[in-house]
Formats: C-alpha cells, structure tokens, sequence
C-alpha cells in the first residue's frame, strides 16, 4: 500500500472522486499544511489555522499508479483557481499535492508541467502547490465519506 494526499477544494467530493478509483482501498479526510495542531474544522473554516481540507489517499500501486490518481486529481477541480473551488474560498480550499517521497514530487512535477503544456487551460496560470506533505489531522467521523452517509453525489447542487 502506499500513500497520496490531495487538496482540491471541499473535501467531501474530492473523497468520494478518490474512492471510486479502483485500487484506492482507502480514504480519510482531513486538514493538512496550517499550524495549528489537531484543528477542528470549525477552525480550519474560520480561516485561523492555515490548513488545507485534503485527502488522503492509500492505494494499491499493482492496480493504480501515482501518476494515474493524479490524472485524476486535475480533472476534478480547477486547478486555476487561488483559495477557491466553485463557491466555496478560502486557503482552506487551496489546490495542493501533497507528496510524500521524492518520486511523488518528480511525477506531481511532471504531471503539472504535461498539463501546462497540454494547452487545456488557455492562459490560465496552475495555482496548485506542490510540497511536501505535512502532519495530517484526521477530520471529525461525521465528515468520513459524508456524500455517501447523506446519499449525495456532489457537494454543490
């Protein structure tokens, strides 16, 4: 098994994107990249703790690659976008990879760049960051796979 961890916006579709991949046998949402240990997402949305919502990701890379989840990962959010996905904004909503091995950086470096050169986003500047991953604080339970427990596909109607 090995470890992703992504932010791309609200957390709960961003999981339920993830879960669907085959080879994925696992995800946990949660807040990353701030300074303030253990957050809540009270404080997390309240913009006083400088973390990202993110998810990671434990995947079986006999059936899934890296470089497949981040595919994945470029299509399900605009990657243009500074602290902000669809209506919700904030750093907290911040575009990330979040690597954790220097092959991560190298293949999120790359994909960044292929995508860059693709021409699919016009002019438009990539706001992702790519860094290392940091100390990744589990989100409360009843954010777990919340879209499937509320019987939602999507965060925004």
């Amino acid at each position: 098994m090995e470890r992703a961890t992504f932010a791309a916006g609200c957390f709960w579709g961003v999981e339920a994107e993830f879960r669907s991949v085959k080879g994925v046998k696992e995800t946990a949402v949660g807040y990353i990249g701030g300074d303030v240990p253990n957050p809540t997402y009270e404080q997390v949305c309240a913009h006083m703790t400088g973390h990202a919502e993110a998810v990671e990701v434990h995947f079986d890379p006999r059936v899934v690659s890296y470089e497949q989840l981040l595919d994945v990962f470029w299509k399900i959010h605009d990657p243009t976008q500074v602290n902000r996905q669809g209506p919700d904004f904030g750093s907290n909503y911040r575009s990330a990879i979040l690597y954790h091995s220097p092959e991560q950086q190298k293949a999120a470096q790359a994909s960044l760049e292929k995508l860059h050169k693709s021409g699919k986003l016009g002019d438009r500047k990539i706001a992702t960051q790519i860094v290392p991953a940091a100390p990744f604080y589990r989100a409360e339970e009843y954010h777990q796979r919340y879209l499937e427990k509320h019987g939602r596909a999507a965060c925004h109607l």
